[in-house]
């Protein structure tokens, strides 16, 4: 996360440009009759408002203005499909503007890079292995759960970096492989934690997964005529 001190009026300015109409196209894709109709969707809803909230309360604030935390949003989307996952996570930064713990400035930048890339990410990785139609459950797990969710850390750091480097705050260090190797770092952690979780709801709740396929994955084994 990164506070508005870091970037100027420019680069706020975007970041809201572009981040506002996604939302608002989020919000008109989204399945709004079966979310009312249906009490189990609103609970995942805002239990995963309420997980994003802890997690990105579970923070390290460093003085130049730049915090770390997770940010789970792989497993969200796989959760909620991709327009309620940017619901819940826009929610989820309203609740901590209402904590003191962003600013309404940078809200728009911020959007960007937690939010809509991770779910852009977690999206695109998904509808790749439906298209391969893949029976192999593992397959779901790694490339929907956990490879996403170290992709997406990855490129959210390098975002970020490449976002505090054209506004004049961040240097690239001299060594590259101390910066490679702080992405890998940041990788392992994200991708154990969406991919934990993702194993948990497919092992014991799978058809609270809007993107698993239940006949494909887990229906029962074939088995020879002759048998």
């Amino acid at each position: 996360m990164i506070a508005s001190m870091l970037l100027n009026e420019t680069t706020l300015m975007w970041g809201w440009l572009i981040y506002g109409p996604i939302l608002f196209y989020a919000i008109y894709r989204a399945p709004w009759v079966e979310l009312f109709s249906d009490s189990r969707r609103q609970h995942l809803l805002f239990g995963t408002v309420l997980v994003l909230c802890a997690l990105w309360l579970l923070r390290r604030d460093f003085p130049s203005g730049l915090s770390f935390h997770f940010i789970g949003m792989t497993a969200v989307t796989l959760l909620l499909d991709w327009p309620l996952a940017i619901l819940a996570g826009f929610i989820a930064q309203l609740a901590l503007l209402a904590l003191a713990k962003q600013e309404l400035s940078v809200l728009g930048s911020n959007g960007l890079l937690l939010i809509i890339l991770p779910v852009l990410i977690a999206h695109c990785c998904a509808k790749g292995i439906e298209r391969l139609q893949p029976r192999n459950l593992f397959m779901y797990i790694f490339f929907s759960g956990f490879f996403p969710a170290a992709l997406t850390a990855v490129l959210c750091i390098i975002s970020a970096a490449l976002l505090l480097w054209g506004n004049g705050i961040y240097e690239f260090p001299p060594e590259l492989e101390d910066f490679f190797g702080m992405l890998l770092l940041v990788a392992f952690p994200e991708a154990f934690i969406n991919g934990v979780a993702v194993t948990a709801f497919v092992v014991f709740k799978p058809e609270w997964l809007e993107t698993f396929n239940y006949s494909r994955y887990l229906q029962a084994p074939w088995k020879d005529e002759r048998d």
